[in-house]
């Protein structure tokens, strides 16, 4: 018995389909992601599509993939059809019993391993076939052109292209350990900090911190900005706490990364009547790429994660 192969309609509409991942996505590689097939797979596909049609679709540069006015011209007019078949495919998906599926999600280090990753393990035993990508970065991706379903990260508000529900509140505090504070001092205000060993991030900006105080009255808060230094900077909020703990010096960190309730703690809050301001969000989101509608395990999981960042920086249950 033969299979039979498909028909040239049917490869005609998966060509263009695919075209569309392309140019939502801005690079083969990112639209195989997401259709979950090769890179080789839609440079096929795509080379065919064009023959099929008799003009170039795509532009290509070293660096860059865009559509030429054919390709663009396509993509717009059938675009609104394949929204349609998506919605009405994920809508009567959605009326299964079992959710399943797969949603790839990109988080924090320091958030992702202390926090998401262990909630995960809970609802991937309540959700077996339900599929979870976790990737653990702090450079902030483009979800779109990476094929992230989902992140997860703090900010002061998520950007108006995107989907976002808020999952919990939280803040950024300086640290320092009880050895190092013995050794070099208390800083008793914001501007003492410059005379201090001060952990920062690796990134432009960080250097510079800002605080605010509230003042009696209802008056306008009091600011204070300092450029700090010291002999550490790195990416992720972990190797600052550590090297805080070691007595290093004082890191500005968020609130998750630090454990400060834990009885081993030998961590203590430094100018704990100012406010770290305009570093890190005081917020934690799940922030989606806009869409016409929300997968099922992708509700879930943002649900699962609302729940269970909303009882706290503890462990997981």
């Amino acid at each position: 018995m033969s299979i039979a192969s498909p028909s040239h309609d049917d490869l005609l509409w998966q060509q263009v389909h695919w075209l569309g991942t392309i140019a939502a996505h801005g690079s083969l590689t990112a639209a195989a992601r997401r259709l979950g097939v090769s890179k080789a797979a839609v440079s096929q596909q795509l080379a065919a599509l064009e023959r099929r049609i008799g003009v170039p679709l795509v532009r290509r540069t070293t660096r860059t993939l865009r559509l030429t006015e054919a390709g663009q011209r396509l993509v717009d007019d059938t675009a609104p059809a394949f929204a349609r078949i998506v919605h009405s495919v994920a809508a009567v998906h959605d009326l299964a019993d079992t959710p399943r599926g797969l949603v790839r999600v990109t988080a924090p280090v320091a958030l992702g391993r202390q926090h998401v990753a262990p909630h995960l393990l809970r609802f991937l035993r309540k959700y077996p076939d339900i599929r979870v990508e976790l990737e653990l970065s702090d450079r902030l991706s483009n979800l779109s052109q990476d094929g992230f379903d989902l992140a997860v990260r703090h900010v002061a508000a998520p950007p108006d292209s995107h989907v976002a529900w808020k999952l919990c509140e939280t803040r950024s505090l300086l640290v320092a350990s009880t050895a190092y504070l013995r050794r070099r001092g208390v800083p008793e205000h914001p501007a003492a900090l410059a005379q201090h060993d001060c952990l920062t991030y690796l990134r432009p900006g960080a250097a510079v911190w800002m605080f605010e105080r509230t003042r009696d009255g209802g008056q306008e808060p009091q600011r204070e900005r300092v450029t700090v230094q010291g002999p550490l900077r790195a990416n992720t909020s972990e190797v600052l706490r550590e090297a805080a703990r070691a007595g290093l010096g004082i890191a500005l960190a968020p609130d998750f990364s630090l454990d400060m309730g834990a009885r081993h703690s030998s961590l203590r809050i430094v100018l704990p009547d100012w406010r770290a301001a305009g570093f890190f969000g005081e917020a934690i989101y799940a922030i989606r790429p806009w869409s016409a509608t929300t997968p099922r395990a992708v509700q879930l999981l943002v649900e699962h994660l609302r729940e269970s960042l909303a009882a706290g920086w503890g462990p997981a249950a």
